[in-house]
């Protein structure tokens, strides 16, 4: 029987070298997730399907991992992706997927580097969160855009009830960098019993 990694992903008192777990993750992640009913990526693809005024824009998919959230972005009608994520492995999976202009393999510390007023269009979808990505992604991403640029990201139910990630996610409206034009609630991994709430947010 191969290992589930859900569990070590949600575990908030034993947080995982997150670049090690998704290379190991790799090559059983797309069943693992999808078995469960992994719902977010087109819900998150969807939404800013309806707020993006030009689908032909370029949308960098942050964390794009296997390239499942690139495949959702596709159906949705965006037409030109590029992706970039910390998980050599994950990347080789969506390689092979041929979905995506450009892939690129970063750091934690490198992940942003190069992106700044490149794209009007960001995704990180199942990316913000513990296990994954830190706090400070929102209001980084946001920096990222240009004026009018639009984010989407999710926060499944684990991320909703933590305080620092709410903080970081409110922080980014009553400061005045950006303006919520979405949010919707709604399944993420119904068979884990887990949803998640997906945001829009438009950089100001």
């Amino acid at each position: 029987m191969s290992k589930s990694f859900l569990e070590d992903i949600y575990d908030r008192d034993n947080v995982p070298d997150v670049t090690a777990l998704y290379d190991e993750w790799a090559a059983t992640y797309e069943a693992e997730i999808l078995e469960n009913g992994y719902a977010t990526p087109r819900r998150c693809a969807e939404a800013l399907a309806r707020v993006a005024p030009d689908l032909s824009q370029p949308v960098l998919d942050f964390g794009c991992g296997t390239g499942l959230s690139g495949i959702a972005l596709r159906l949705a009608g965006f037409e030109t992706l590029d992706g970039r994520d910390l998980s050599a492995e994950m990347l080789a999976k969506a390689r092979s997927k041929g979905i995506y202009r450009d892939l690129k393999h970063v750091s934690a510390e490198t992940g942003t580097d190069g992106i700044k007023e490149r794209y009007s269009l960001i995704a990180a979808i199942g990316v913000i969160g513990v296990g994954a990505g830190p706090p400070s992604l929102v209001q980084g991403l946001l920096k990222a855009l240009p004026k009018g640029g639009l984010l989407v990201f999710s926060y499944n139910d684990h991320v909703i009830q933590d305080g620092d990630y709410a903080e970081a996610r409110d922080a980014a409206l009553n400061s005045g960098l950006a303006i919520e034009r979405l949010r919707e609630f709604g399944p993420h991994l119904p068979g884990q019993g887990l949803n998640s709430d997906v945001y829009v947010y438009e950089k100001t």
